[in-house]
């Protein structure tokens, strides 16, 4: 159902992330700082550097060919709100629109957990924008709870985001 993306997949996931953040926050974003975030952030050569290090496993998972959902889990210093031992970072989550609501985020959700146990996690962390609801929901749903708060930018934009932490033992 998910592979583990390989440096070859940097085009197709680059194509896909910048899509569906756009989609998800393109709205509440000046274009000029969306545009230099899904420079940085979205663009192959990124995507590249991100596939080719050890310390970040990115899921795919595909239909007729096409990426339809994706998990980026990393080693990553946490904020200082994050107390828990051994936490691995579930940096990127995404579900294309269409695919929503059809259990594919919870499948996700577990993969991902069982890659941060396979990282030597005891915990995942997470940050998601305040103003982002639905996914707030979910991530409650699957075990996480809020631990604090941190900054995020898009472009020049300083935003807040909620700081997310679950045990995996506790995860779903």
């Amino acid at each position: 159902m998910f592979r583990r993306a390989e440096v070859p997949d940097a085009a197709a996931l680059a194509a896909f992330a910048a899509r569906v953040f756009v989609e998800t926050y393109g709205p509440d974003n000046r274009p000029e700082d969306l545009a230099e975030h899904l420079a940085t952030s979205y663009g192959v050569p990124q995507q590249t550097r991100e596939l080719a290090d050890p310390d970040y496993v990115t899921l795919l998972m595909e239909d007729a060919g096409n990426v339809i959902a994706y998990a980026q889990i990393r080693r990553h210093a946490p904020p200082p709100c994050v107390e828990e031992p051994g936490p691995v970072e579930l940096y990127r989550f995404y579900v294309d629109r269409p695919h929503q609501g059809r259990g594919v985020a919870q499948r996700l959700m577990t993969a991902a957990c069982e890659v941060a146990r396979e990282m030597g996690g005891r915990a995942v962390w997470l940050s998601v924008w305040e103003r982002n609801p639905r996914a707030i929901a979910f991530y409650l749903k699957c075990g996480f709870r809020d631990v604090g708060a941190t900054h995020f930018y898009v472009g020049t934009d300083r935003q807040n985001d909620r700081v997310l932490m679950v045990s995996l033992e506790a995860a779903i």
